[in-house]
């Protein structure tokens, strides 16, 4: 293995191993606390243009498989498709930008794997390194924060003053437009579960994970995928139960089409249901502000405070923005009184809003779990069971 180095926009330089591809890539630094499921970080939209370190020791001894990529590129290449479909001759598209691992495994242990995490790095030309101190990383990033950063190997190898050059030149995460960049190009569908829809969901796509749709067929739901350029008369064109709004990357400032649209798809009285930046896109559209975090969520043990009921859920979480709010707080919106239902409870972020009619709710967590726990995936029960209540009002007019 040769030579690598990560450089960081405050001037600091970890100097380790090429991991992957050779040469230079640029993104935010951030850190995943996750200790498995790496293969669904990787391969999930929402870590575009990041480059994300590993605070697990060892990476990369379950190999990679075909089964647990969240990138949905090759699966919607067909206009309609079974939410159990799985491509053996698609690994799955890489979508952060790099990868830092301090101990990369020498020997992959696992009956599913069909290549190595290095392997598929390489050839999809993910710059990586591996040798570092992760833990002096980490500690970096949580004392100031994300920042951006670059990984160099082989002849993008330069001088330090030169590679910080470059790195500073990249633009923000903060103000950054991503959602089309991750986004499907055309639409798609995926069939409800025993290809019996009980209803049907219009949801946009702004970076959407793999185990959302089949985690809505699981349950009767036909979902419709739009890309994140659909307009209110494409989904009133489905003439939909509901109305989804997934996960992504960038700065939810800069989603002014999407949190139009929500706000006229939430004021005909469609059921609404948003994950991640969807919760984010949904809170805008309830006048709430949002902002970025220091250094972000990223990890699969989580807690989260339900501010109702007073339980606390585990989750899986990936995000470096929030909604502006304090818990359990009520407040009038332009589609209705809503409130705070959910916040970290580690650090009081708030993790989720919703309507008190009950038609429109989302969460800043990740409910379809992949990878981490499971605690969180009757929400997709409680946006069924809104549709239920809904079915005569939610037919768009």
């Amino acid at each position: 293995m040769s030579k690598a180095v990560l450089v960081l926009e405050n001037g600091q330089v970890f100097t380790g191993l090429a991991y992957g591809a050779i040469g230079q890539t640029l993104g935010e630094a951030v850190f995943c606390t996750a200790m498995t499921g790496y293969q669904e970080t990787l391969t999930d939209p929402s870590y575009h243009r990041q480059i994300v370190v590993a605070t697990a020791p060892q990476i990369g001894n379950t190999g990679w498989n075909t089964e647990d990529s969240e990138s949905l590129l090759g699966k919607r290449s067909a206009v309609t498709w079974s939410a159990d479909f799985i491509d053996h001759d698609d690994p799955g598209k890489i979508w952060v930008a790099g990868y830092a691992v301090r101990n990369p495994t020498r020997r992959v242990s696992n009956w599913r794997a069909g290549s190595t995490l290095e392997g598929e790095l390489t050839d999809q030309g993910i710059v990586s390194i591996a040798g570092i101190d992760t833990r002096a990383l980490v500690r970096v990033l949580r004392e100031n924060g994300s920042m951006r950063a670059g990984v160099f190997s082989g002849d993008a190898l330069r001088s330090t003053e030169d590679m910080l050059e470059t790195v500073r030149a990249q633009p923000s995460m903060a103000g950054a437009d991503l959602a089309a960049e991750v986004s499907t190009a055309e639409p798609y569908v995926v069939e409800a579960a025993g290809g019996q829809a009980k209803f049907r969901v219009a949801a946009l796509d702004m970076g959407i994970k793999a185990n959302t749709p089949r985690m809505l067929a699981a349950r009767g739901v036909e979902v419709h995928v739009l890309p994140s350029s659909a307009t209110f008369a494409d989904i009133k064109a489905l003439n939909p139960d509901g109305f989804f709004l997934s996960n992504g990357p960038g700065d939810p400032a800069t989603a002014d089409a999407a949190v139009e649209l929500t706000s006229e798809i939430v004021d005909s009285g469609l059921p609404t249901f948003g994950i991640c930046f969807g919760n984010q896109i949904l809170g805008r559209a309830f006048g709430r502000d949002t902002y970025k975090l220091k250094f972000g969520h990223r990890g699969i043990n989580i807690p989260v405070l339900d501010t109702v009921s007073g339980r606390i859920a585990i989750t899986s979480q990936n995000h470096g923005f929030a909604i502006e709010g304090e818990p359990g707080e009520e407040f009038d919106t332009p589609l209705g009184r809503a409130r705070v239902s959910h916040v970290c409870a580690n650090d009081g972020v708030v993790e989720g809003v919703e309507l008190l009619s009950g038609k429109a709710f989302s969460v800043q967590y990740h409910p379809e779990a992949a990878s981490g726990p499971h605690d969180a995936a009757n929400l997709f029960d409680k946006f069924v069971h809104v549709m239920e209540n809904s079915a005569q009002e939610g037919t768009l007019s």
